[in-house]
């Protein structure tokens, strides 16, 4: 799939190669001569200028994305660009600060089919969102170690397992447990998992591709509708 990443600050980047490492195609857009010249080192292809214009959008092919992340530390202009996108069909993400208040974020998000708070939840949060998949971050536990909620679906490769059958990757630990409905327990070894069940892991964050390929496949989609 193909993505375009409006900024590439810490969270633009993070989430650019955290799509890449999955093995998508991502565009960054980026105001900033020097970030996108630093991007363009790392190996992105980078579009120098404003995101939310729509000339700027257009070198940057936005007609062929799947999604669009506007992913600034600017509210304006991430959300003028998830406006743009959002004319030319792509799923849009867009970042918001916590500091803003209910008002202001229910304003904005009505208009985009996905806000993120990205310095509370991490790259791959924005990432799952620009995804629309169902993997789910929680928080983050530290620096490089994450909460996550995966959701069962028909793609899931240990669908119909029992909770015992299951084989996390090293660095990885499954914490809780809930089917379909109802609340999180702790799990127990004989229940089999089915579509819409739940299961919390903290792992390590380069072991999440590990544990999303294992329980929820690679090309699984929007269990959680984009959450």
């Amino acid at each position: 799939m193909r993505y375009v990443i409006v900024g590439t600050g810490r969270v633009g980047l993070r989430t650019a190669r955290a799509l890449r490492e999955s093995g998508h195609e991502v565009v960054l857009v980026e105001r900033s001569g020097e970030r996108a010249e630093r991007a363009s080192a790392d190996g992105f292809t980078v579009v120098e200028g404003d995101g939310a214009l729509e000339s700027t959008l257009q070198q940057a092919d936005v007609e062929s994305a799947d999604a669009l992340g506007g992913l600034t530390g600017d509210l304006n202009t991430n959300f003028l660009a998830c406006l743009i996108a959002d004319h030319y069909g792509c799923r849009t993400v867009m970042r918001i600060d916590e500091d803003y208040r209910e008002e202001i974020y229910r304003k904005y998000a009505d208009e985009v089919d996905e806000v993120v708070y990205p310095e509370r939840l991490g790259a791959i949060a924005t990432k799952n969102a620009l995804l629309g998949g169902n993997i789910r971050a929680i928080a983050d536990v530290a620096h490089d170690v994450q909460l996550v909620e995966l959701t069962i679906n028909a793609a899931s490769p240990v669908r119909g397992y029992s909770i015992s059958e299951l084989e996390l990757p090293a660095n990885s630990r499954l914490l809780a447990f809930g089917k379909e409905g109802e609340p999180m327990t702790v799990p127990t070894d004989d229940v089999s998992l089915e579509d819409g069940d739940r299961l919390v892991v903290v792992a390590d964050f380069d072991a999440l591709g590990d544990v999303r390929s294992i329980v929820v496949g690679e090309t699984g989609r929007a269990a959680l509708g984009g959450a």
